[in-house]
C-alpha cells in the first residue's frame, strides 16, 4: 500500500507540475466558512507557525508579510513583520499590511476570522488536529497559493521520512509512554497527531482515546499506568510530584524533556512532523 500511495503521489507531482491553480478558487475552511479566492494571494499573513513553516516548505514564503510572534522557523522569517499572536492579535496591523489572504487558527480564532473578514480581508481558519490532516492541510494550502507541486513534493518526502522512521523500530517491543504537553498537566490522547507520532515511533500511549486528543489528564491516571517513558518534563519535576518517584520510567531514568527546537518540532503539525517523530 505505501509503495502505492507513493506511487500515485509521484504521478500527481507530474500532474501538477502541468497544472496551475484555477482562479478564482472556493475551498472550505474548518469553521464551515467558503473561503472564495478571487486570484493568486500575493500577500499573505499567517497566525500559527505550523502554517508559515508549511508556506516556506512549499515555495508560498516569499508570499508573507505578516508572521505571528511564535513564528521563528526557518531563518527567513526574521524579516517579516510581527502581528501579535492568534489569542492576542495585532488586528490594525494586520489591516495595515494588506493581505490578501490571512491563515488563522480555527480553534481559538472564530471571532478572529469574523472581525477580519468584518473589514473585508480573505481569511481561512484551519489546523491540522490528526496525523493525517497534517498532510490535508499542507495540499490545500498549496492549492490555494498555487504551490501544488511543492505540496505534493512536501507530503511525498515526509512520509518517505517517517516510514523510514516506523521501519527503524518496527521489531522492537512497544513501550508505554507518557507525553506532557505542560504541567497542568495536559497530555496527548492516541488519535491526536502527536499520538499517532507515539505510536509509530514505537510506544504505547497510557492515555485513552476517550478522553480526547488534547486532554487535561488525572495525575493519578499517570501513577496507576506505571508508564516506561516520560517525554515533556524532567525527571527532577516528575520526582517532586505526589506519587511519582517510583514510576518505572523515573526509576530508570527514562524521562526525556526535549529541546527548544524539538519541541517546536512536535508542537507543531506541519513539514518537521519527520523531526518530530525522530526526536
Amino acid at each position: 500500500m505505501k509503495k502505492l500511495f507513493l506511487a500515485a503521489l509521484g504521478g500527481l507531482t507530474l500532474l501538477s507540475s502541468a497544472q496551475a491553480t484555477k482562479y478564482p478558487l472556493t475551498v472550505t475552511d474548518d469553521l464551515g466558512r467558503r473561503v472564495t479566492l478571487k486570484a493568486e494571494p500575493k500577500r499573505i499573513v499567517t497566525l500559527l507557525p505550523s502554517h508559515t513553516e508549511t508556506l516556506f516548505a512549499i515555495g508560498a514564503g516569499g508570499k508573507l508579510v505578516g508572521i505571528d510572534e511564535y513564528s521563528n522557523y526557518p531563518r527567513e522569517t526574521a524579516g517579516i513583520t510581527k502581528v501579535g499572536s492568534g489569542f492576542q492579535p495585532d488586528i490594525e496591523k494586520i489591516v495595515a499590511l494588506k493581505p490578501d489572504l490571512v491563515l488563522v487558527d480555527e480553534s481559538s480564532s472564530a471571532r478572529l476570522a469574523e472581525k477580519l473578514s468584518a473589514v473585508g480581508l480573505t481569511v481561512y481558519g484551519g489546523t491540522p488536529q490528526t496525523y493525517n490532516e497534517v498532510f490535508e492541510k499542507i495540499v490545500v494550502l498549496g492549492k490555494m497559493t498555487n504551490r501544488e507541486t511543492g505540496a505534493t513534493n512536501l507530503v511525498v518526502k515526509m512520509r518517505r521520512e517517517l516510514s523510514a522512521l516506523e521501519r527503524s523500530v518496527v521489531n522492537r517491543p512497544k513501550v508505554s509512554t507518557y507525553f506532557e504537553v505542560d504541567p497542568t498537566p495536559y497530555s496527548v490522547g492516541p488519535n491526536s497527531y502527536i499520538g499517532t507520532l507515539i505510536t509509530r515511533g514505537g510506544g504505547r500511549n497510557i492515555v485513552p482515546a476517550s478522553l480526547g486528543d488534547f486532554p487535561k489528564v488525572d495525575p493519578e491516571l499517570v501513577v496507576r499506568a506505571n508508564p516506561q517513558v516520560m517525554i515533556g518534563l524532567t525527571v527532577n519535576e516528575a520526582r517532586r510530584r505526589p506519587g511519582w518517584s517510583n514510576l518505572q520510567a523515573v526509576r530508570s531514568g527514562r524521562v526525556y524533556q526535549p529541546t527548544n527546537a524539538e519541541r517546536d518540532a512536535i508542537a507543531r503539525p506541519g513539514p518537521r512532523l519527520p523531526e518530530a517523530m525522530r526526536a
